[in-house]
């Protein structure tokens, strides 16, 4: 069986990567360790299996300035690509007030602190989808 780096460094989509291997779990693993790796604080995971088809799991993070956001941002993408993830899409480095990673199936924000607390992803992502019971 090959590795999911094995097969990124062959050519392989990396959705196909993810898919081979039962799941986005262990590049989920990966990316939080890269983002504490890098200082990143308030490191947090949303399961979005069944909520969003944009991909398994959100990761939110945040970064003490706009520099340490853009180090951040700049790292995650580095291992990733160093992982065989060549399509990583990167925005908002320009102002790096919100960096948004897209990483196949997992998508991370990465925040200056005031504005994760202005756009509260983690709220919004958590509440429950139109008719789920929610007990008062």
């Amino acid at each position: 069986m090959r590795t999911a780096i094995e097969g990124a460094r062959k050519g392989a989509p990396p959705a196909e990567i993810v898919r081979e291997h039962a799941g986005s779990e262990p590049l989920l693993k990966k990316v939080v360790a890269w983002l504490d790796d890098a200082k990143a604080e308030e490191i947090v995971s949303i399961d979005l299996k069944g909520k969003s088809s944009i991909g398994d799991f959100m990761v939110i993070a945040t970064g003490r300035t706009d520099r340490h956001v853009g180090a951040i941002a700049e790292q995650l993408r580095k291992h990733l690509k160093d992982s065989g993830f060549e399509n990583v899409r990167v925005e908002g480095l320009q102002t790096c007030d919100w960096v948004l990673i897209d990483a196949v199936d997992i998508v991370v924000h990465v925040f200056r602190a005031e504005v994760r607390e202005f756009y509260n992803l983690e709220k919004m992502w958590s509440a429950s989808r139109p008719g789920e019971q929610t007990s008062h």
